[in-house]
């Protein structure tokens, strides 16, 4: 048996950095069924463990491994709605992965890729039947919010026979899978084909529905005839450096960089109704996975270089390890224990530089990570015309605002329990909203416990009320 995994297909590296087709193109059979015999089936399983959602991952390999590829997807469709998407996004190598029997020695089962290979067969194939809505619901959820948390919480609920609508502020539903990651991680047909099975299970999904505008929580729960709302808004409102310089042409925040080109399709410019300008220099301020989203996407959009600026070294990186490999080998340039103190801007307000300071690493701070400190009269201007802000985001406030009795902390998140429970009777939260940003299945793990949370709290008060 083989101590490292099957080897994933990918474009090249000097083709891919100009084009948005998808990087990594997939396992064939032979290889699927290579690398699921590489799963030792163990009892114990300690790989479910760390799977947010608790797939039973050595059911679905073992139909992997003996060609039973629909039966695969089917075991995994009980506990995850999105296993394109996961296969393509979850951080694997932290969760699942990790805890994998074989890392012990080697290299784990390619869990994430099997994953994907199981849902990729399956879009190729006839969608699966699903139970017709029934006519006599046993409850109507209303869904704020159309991403990974809230698309779980649709999901699970239509299986156990509610009647979901889901609203989303956009004009598609898909929260960050559709407007933050790019379309060569995650071809956006792939989310609107798990999105549309959704609908099929007779989830409504309304689009340009602000709530807090166009409803408020307490209007939907008392005028509209809703048992219970989930929140499940997100992370989408931009942090910045507040630095000077950073209000000039040419500053951008990365989700409103990414939101243009992956779900307005600046890409396609003039083709689509939105541009998005590009200089020759990019500079992306951080490294998390969004920060290499924007600078991979900045090449594919035609700059000449491209930089990561980031104020530690490499090692305390929080951007997935392949996408860092990735980012690497398609010529991104990075510039560690560098942080930015000015934006410097021409005579008609473009961009035209960024000056930085060189940092140096002290002791660790409350993030375990060891502190930058700059280092005394080390300034100097990097050559650019472009700069991408990617230090994280929070939650917009518009739904905390407007919603009386519903608790938030300091940083305007939505203070929730485990089972997503709020302050606020029939009210529930989950993922970004309520942890800060985070990834895809962690939000979606958020969801399942909702949706479970939910269930147990409408059918306890239907009882009630029937006493």
């Amino acid at each position: 048996m083989s101590s490292v995994k099957h080897p994933m297909p990918e474009q090249p590296a000097h083709e891919r950095r100009r084009n948005f087709s998808e990087v990594e193109l997939g396992y064939d059979e032979a290889t699927a069924q290579a690398e699921a015999a590489r799963c030792l089936q163990c009892k114990t399983a300690p790989c479910r463990q760390g799977c947010p959602v608790e797939i039973n991952i050595p059911a679905f390999i073992k139909h992997i491994r003996e060609g039973s590829y629909l039966e695969a997807i089917e075991e995994i469709k009980t506990k995850n709605n999105l296993p394109a998407v996961c296969g393509r996004v979850c951080p694997q190598e932290d969760q699942c992965e990790k805890l994998c029997v074989l890392a012990k020695k080697g290299q784990p089962v390619g869990i994430g890729r099997l994953e994907r290979f199981a849902a990729d067969f399956a879009r190729n194939r006839p969608p699966r039947k699903t139970a017709p809505p029934s006519d006599e619901p046993a409850g109507k959820v209303a869904v704020i919010g159309g991403g990974p948390a809230g698309l779980t919480v649709a999901g699970d609920l239509a299986r156990l026979g509610y009647k979901v609508t889901i609203f989303e502020a956009l004009h598609a539903p898909g929260g960050v899978l559709m407007y933050g990651i790019p379309e060569f991680r995650l071809p956006k047909d792939i989310v609107r084909t798990e999105i549309e099975e959704l609908k099929q299970m007779g989830v409504d999904i309304v689009v340009n529905a602000i709530i807090g505008k166009t409803f408020t929580i307490d209007e939907l729960l008392q005028e509209e005839g809703y048992d219970a709302v989930f929140i499940g808004t997100g992370a989408g409102l931009p942090h910045f450096m507040d630095i000077p310089g950073e209000n000039l042409n040419g500053v951008y925040s990365a989700n409103e960089f990414l939101t243009r080109v992956n779900l307005m399709k600046a890409y396609r410019f003039p083709q689509s109704g939105t541009p998005v300008h590009i200089g020759r220099r990019v500079a992306v301020v951080g490294a998390g996975n969004v920060a290499m989203d924007a600078a991979r996407t900045s090449l594919r959009l035609g700059a000449d270089t491209v930089y990561i600026v980031y104020r530690r070294s490499e090692e305390e990186m929080p951007a997935r390890q392949e996408e860092l490999e990735h980012a690497k080998e398609e010529g991104v340039e990075f510039r560690l224990l560098t942080n930015p103190v000015g934006i410097l801007g021409n005579e008609q307000g473009w961009v035209k530089g960024l000056e930085c300071i060189r940092m140096e690493l002290g002791e660790p701070d409350a993030s375990g990570r060891r502190k930058p400190v700059p280092v005394p009269n080390s300034n100097f201007i990097l050559d650019v015309d472009t700069v991408i802000m990617a230090i994280g985001q929070g939650p917009n406030p518009l739904v905390q605002q407007t919603t009386p009795g519903l608790a938030v902390d300091k940083r305007g998140n939505i203070i929730a329990d485990e089972s997503g429970k709020t302050s606020k009777e029939g009210v529930f939260a989950g993922g970004d909203i309520v942890t800060g940003a985070a990834t895809v299945i962690l939000a979606m793990g958020a969801g399942k416990k909702a949706a479970a949370s939910i269930h147990e709290y409408i059918q306890n008060k239907r009882k009630r009320d029937r006493n």
